[in-house]
């Protein structure tokens, strides 16, 4: 019985018999849902690499912008500004800056 249906199977007289009907409808849903899972799978992988290049961005940005602060902060500092003001001829004034109040009219 049992080699009788594997020959069956390896000759394929179960697709070709009378009532091969209901075997070509179940060859045609799991086809259908083995496309179905292969698509779905290609979408995951694509997504997966979308999201590793956009992490590579997010840490280039991240880099780009601690560089930039960190360029920023030493052009702020107290002695970059004066080194660059003598430079140009200004020099730090020895006369300490005053309050100018200005009382209103009302």
């Amino acid at each position: 019985m049992v080699k009788k249906n594997i020959y069956s199977i390896l000759k394929g007289t179960f697709l070709v018999s009378d009532d091969s009907f209901k075997n070509w409808r179940m060859i045609i849903f799991i086809s259908i849902l083995a496309i179905i899972m292969i698509a779905s799978s290609h979408s995951a992988d694509k997504k997966v690499h979308e999201i590793a290049k956009l992490n590579n961005e997010v840490k280039e940005l991240r880099s780009a912008f601690v560089e930039g602060r960190k360029k920023l902060m030493s052009i702020k500092m107290e002695s970059s500004v004066i080194q660059k003001m003598n430079s140009l001829g200004l020099s730090t004034s020895l006369i300490p800056p005053k309050k100018i109040k200005v009382k209103s009219q009302n």
